[in-house]
Parts: structure tokens; C-alpha cells; sequence
């Protein structure tokens, strides 16, 4: 009955993984998770009006601008990803 119960955590674990993309795995480097993160944060902010018109007029810029600007940020949001060793 264990093998069932564990089983039954890895499909769960899984099940979770693949709902929400995010969350991380045993293989997730540091680059790889903070890029998520921001990716999230960013698109948050533009889903979200209260969010967005909070920092244009934070920034006093109009919220299309914002918008924009936060779009862009999730292509590489935290700058070029470090380079791979293949040794």
C-alpha cells in the first residue's frame, strides 16, 4: 500500500506541475527559477489594472506605456541566461 500511496503523491506532484508552470523542479537552476518569478510578477501587473495604473502614475507614465514596457520586460527579464558548461 505504500508504493500506492507514493504512487499517488507523484501523480499529485505532477498533476501541480503541469497546472501551475512556475513551481520548479529538482533540475531548476537559480537563472531559470528567478526568470520565472519575474515572468510572473510582470504578467500579474499587466493582468491587473489597479496594478498597472498604480505604477503609471507611480512612474507617471500613461498605463498603455506600462503596459508595453512590462511586455517587453518577459522576454528576458533577467538579462541573457548564463552560459553552460558541457563538461
Amino acid at each position: 500500500q505504500s508504493s500506492e500511496l507514493r504512487y499517488t503523491a507523484n501523480t499529485q506532484l505532477e498533476h501541480l506541475h503541469a497546472r501551475y508552470t512556475g513551481t520548479g523542479h529538482a533540475d531548476l537552476s537559480k537563472y531559470e527559477w528567478l526568470t520565472h518569478q519575474h515572468r510572473d510578477t510582470l504578467a500579474s501587473i499587466v493582468g491587473h489594472p489597479t496594478l498597472a495604473s498604480y505604477l503609471a502614475i507611480a512612474e507617471n507614465e500613461a498605463i498603455g506605456r506600462i503596459k508595453f514596457e512590462m511586455t517587453e520586460r518577459m522576454l528576458q527579464p533577467c538579462g541573457p541566461p548564463p552560459r553552460k558548461d558541457d563538461d
